[in-house]
């Protein structure tokens, strides 16, 4: 795989490590969860659409906010989905459905949805100029877009991981994918693209929330190298004789943030809101 090749985010690999990791990865990632659920400001009989869903989450979380209303979670990958369907049902819920769909040509009418959500997907999307005006076409007049994308590269989940790949490893970079991460770190730019493809009262906020692995550290740096798909370019480049000392030196990063059960990270994310 070359450094810059695309991220396939329905490798098998990947499916079966988010399904392995499923329970610390979900108890991680709540702090996000709970923030965008809070930023959809989701009431009983809505109509939700959430992007890029992957195995479930915001959308799990919104459907019994929305009830009896309906959450529709598409992603782009059959993998993911697996798992989300899995999840719902495990809760019975029965207003949820999950589907494989495409966030540059969704297959929904336009004025379907009271809101649209997408947690960290927006930075992935190929081309914003189609996938935000599609949100938009399918977004009820004075409905609400709630988007949240990673805040900047330095922060202790990837300056412990990724970050000390690049310092270690002479002439390695940031593979194309990786940057995406970070696209909306910087205030204003996801707020530009909202206002072009013609979305209104946009507000726009940086958080820190928690990001806390239950569990130690060497298996947040497991999990870091499985499931984290824009950085598997570069961290297949790591030359063999240098992995043993990068894994010991990483693990030690992170063990900085261990309390004797938890790694307790914080993160910062974009969070930011529309209307139509």
């Amino acid at each position: 795989m070359a450094v810059n090749d695309p991220p396939n985010w329905n490798s098998f690999g990947r499916a079966n490590a988010s399904e392995k990791w499923r329970k610390q990865s979900a108890a991680m990632g709540s702090g996000f969860t709970q923030a965008i659920v809070e930023a959809a400001q989701v009431q009983s009989g809505m109509r939700v659409l959430d992007v890029a869903c992957g195995t479930g989450e915001p959308g799990i979380s919104l459907a019994a906010l929305a009830s009896p209303g309906e959450v529709v979670g598409i992603d782009i990958s059959e993998g993911p989905l697996e798992i989300a369907r899995r999840r719902a049902a495990q809760r019975d819920l029965r207003n949820i459905e999950f589907q494989q769909a495409d966030a540059h040509n969704l297959p929904f009418p336009e004025n379907s949805f009271d809101r649209v959500t997408s947690r960290l997907g927006v930075m992935f999307f190929a081309d914003l100029g189609k996938a935000l005006p599609e949100m938009y076409r399918v977004l009820k007049p004075n409905g609400l877009v709630a988007l949240l994308a990673w805040g900047p590269m330095d922060q202790p989940y990837f300056s412990s991981t990724i970050g000390n790949v690049l310092r270690k490893i002479p002439g390695s970079s940031l593979p194309e994918s990786g940057k995406k991460m970070f696209a909306f770190s910087h205030p204003g730019l996801l707020t530009a693209k909202l206002r072009a493809a013609g979305f209104q009262a946009v507000e726009e906020r940086f958080s820190t929330l928690p990001w806390t692995w239950p569990g130690r550290p060497e298996e947040v740096w497991q999990y870091f190298q499985e499931v984290t798909v824009p950085f598997a370019p570069l961290l297949k480049s790591i030359p063999e004789e240098r992995r043993a000392e990068l894994d010991s030196e990483i693990t030690t990063a992170i063990g900085r943030f261990y309390d004797g059960t938890k790694v307790r990270f914080t993160a910062t994310a974009n969070i930011t809101c529309a209307r139509k």
